[in-house]
């Protein structure tokens, strides 16, 4: 649990911030999409299913930029796709940096040691490498061999070069606690942070078999937590996090805690789960119907524990019981005993499927647009013919 501590009196005196002003609602991280271009294709991946003309499109680096200042959080998340594959990553993030956002830049490192160059060691910079487990899992999970060692050399070169790098670990059903615990003794050796989270059931994802549900998850959870007794992981999440995929907290979602903007806008109602998109970071917050969402009110929550929802309650839960978070953190995650109540599902409303209907929305979008381009150059190529 050993987040920066200037990272976290950063983070900590803004959520203060929030408090003392009365915002019922503020983002903690950005989650920035520049692209959903990838270079895997991950069984579990909900994100890259589009067709190509939407999988070539891309966000500027001054949108990007427009995206952090209209938002206001004080950390970009940048995961994808694949943002290396974006030719002007490096600027978008030293735009970033230089507006002392701290940047957590998500990717599989097939191209990270290729495009160290484009970056500069900074306390605002973390690289964080997807890494789903030790080598035959991780490679099995991306459907590709060799992903994993690539993966490793890329982290060891970027720590050579001055680099902070974590790695983040998506878990599935199936997935032995000791490989678990095994992987998390590997982060040590190789001196990096790790987050985990329960895989969201994306519906578009190829693989619909292993995603975890709710008495799973935290039945899970105690088993790797039992096992890092004594251990030294380096957990980048809160502890009150961690106790809650432990099964040992009672949270709602904060979906509106890690707002998502791509492409398309700013998604609707958050990172995961996309229906529909706003213009603005402002006409997100405000029209969004943000009662509607949550495990226990809609359907497709229903088992979801992921990071996204639940670590910016965790914070706001830390800020108002500062006592308890203490306690958690002293005493460790608790492994046995009764876990709190399962929220009611009795009520939630059924899933809406509309995928399809957006990526075709957006399609008609981008056709339009490339007609209206066409157009005006032909006019100017006329004018000047004339």
């Amino acid at each position: 649990m050993a987040i920066p501590f200037f990272k976290e009196m950063r983070i900590g005196g803004y959520l203060l911030k929030q408090k003392l002003l009365g915002r019922k609602r503020y983002p903690l991280v950005l989650m920035l999409e520049p692209l959903f271009r990838c270079n895997l294709a991950c069984v579990g991946c909900g994100k890259i299913d589009y067709p190509d003309a939407i999988l070539n499109r891309r966000m500027t680096a001054q949108e990007c930029w427009d995206a952090a200042d209209e938002c206001g959080a004080p950390m970009v998340a940048i995961p994808g796709g694949e943002p290396l594959i974006h030719k002007e990553i490096g600027e978008i993030v030293r735009g970033l940096v230089a507006r002392k956002k701290f940047v957590s830049l998500c990717t599989n490192a097939l191209l990270l040691e290729k495009k160290l160059d484009l970056f500069e060691p900074s306390p605002y910079l973390f690289f964080s490498v997807h890494l789903d487990g030790l080598k035959e899992h991780h490679d099995k999970a991306v459907s590709q061999q060799g992903v994993f060692d690539r993966a490793v050399s890329a982290i060891k070169a970027a720590k050579a070069r001055g680099f902070t790098v974590n790695v983040n670990a998506t878990i599935f059903d199936g997935h032995p606690a000791e490989e678990i615990a095994k992987f998390l003794d590997l982060t040590v050796e190789l001196g990096v942070g790790v987050s985990m989270s329960p895989g969201y059931a994306y519906e578009r994802a190829p693989d619909q078999e292993h995603f975890l549900n709710r008495t799973k998850t935290k039945k899970l959870f105690r088993d790797v937590f039992a096992m890092g007794k004594g251990k030294k992981w380096n957990f980048m999440h809160s502890g009150l996090f961690l106790d809650f995929l432990a099964g040992n907290q009672e949270y709602e979602c904060t979906p509106w805690g890690m707002p998502a903007r791509n492409i398309f806008g700013w998604q609707k109602p958050c990172y995961l789960l996309g229906e529909g998109y706003a213009k603005t970071f402002k006409e997100l917050m405000d029209t969004t119907d943000w009662e509607t969402y949550g495990t226990g009110k809609y359907e497709k929550c229903a088992d979801c524990m992921a990071h996204c929802g639940y670590e910016p309650t965790a914070a706001t839960a830390a800020l108002n019981n500062p006592i308890k978070a203490m306690w958690v953190s002293l005493r460790g995650i608790r492994t046995s005993g009764p876990m709190v109540p399962e929220i009611d599902m009795s009520k939630q409303r059924p899933a809406q499927y509309i995928f399809s209907a957006e990526v075709q929305k957006r399609l008609s979008e981008i056709r339009k647009d490339e007609a209206e381009a066409a157009q005006a150059k032909a006019a100017r190529k006329a004018s000047t013919a004339a």
